[in-house]
């Protein structure tokens, strides 16, 4: 396995360029059951889906994604997105913490981390995001790393094959908790 290409150090994790031959592990995380409820998707994705998509996401200057690494170990526990909206200098954020990681606090500095890179490093004047409501785990994560709720989309996902409200979440650069790790960095 290659070795990671490490972007920017936090606390106890690093956002990493994605690796190719991680596929197979980004894979089974975005298709473990936990994930996709939490998604609101109903059936997972083939592997062969996944791959043909890799060289598209690679080359498009709008879709950012972020390997979390964490450091002590350097086990890879997740994965972070942005898509970018150009004109509007905007973008939305999604996460994906590895099943055997969850519950360690990762997803908080893994979004806290994005958002640092988002602000500092993209530009960006807002990140947002989409949370299905019973996923209150989900919506306290988002709110320690900045982000504040926008409103409410009802009943628009699913969850556990039933009807739920997704939560708009969003983050502006004055909502970023710090410290900044880029700032530490330069």
């Amino acid at each position: 396995m290659s070795e990671p290409h490490i972007l920017l150090d936090g606390t106890e994790l690093s956002l990493v360029m994605p690796r190719r031959e991680m596929l197979p592990t980004y894979h089974r995380w975005e298709n473990d059951p936990t994930t996709l409820i939490g998604f609101g998707n109903q059936f997972p994705q083939a592997l062969e889906i996944r791959e043909s998509g890799w060289d598209r996401q690679r080359s498009n200057p709008r879709f950012h994604q972020f390997e979390i690494l964490h450091r002590p170990d350097q086990t890879p526990v997740g994965m972070t997105t942005l898509e970018i909206n150009t004109f509007n200098r905007t973008a939305e954020y999604v996460v994906v913490i590895a099943p055997e990681q969850r519950g360690q606090g990762h997803a908080s500095e893994a979004t806290r981390l994005t958002l640092d890179w988002a602000f500092h490093v993209g530009a960006l004047r807002m990140v947002w995001l989409k949370v299905l409501a019973p996923n209150a785990a989900g919506v306290a994560a988002y709110e320690k790393a900045g982000f504040k709720v926008a409103g409410r989309l009802r009943k628009s996902g699913y969850w556990l094959g039933e009807p739920a409200d997704e939560i708009l979440m969003d983050a502006l650069r004055t909502d970023f908790p710090g410290p900044s790790a880029v700032s530490a960095a330069r």
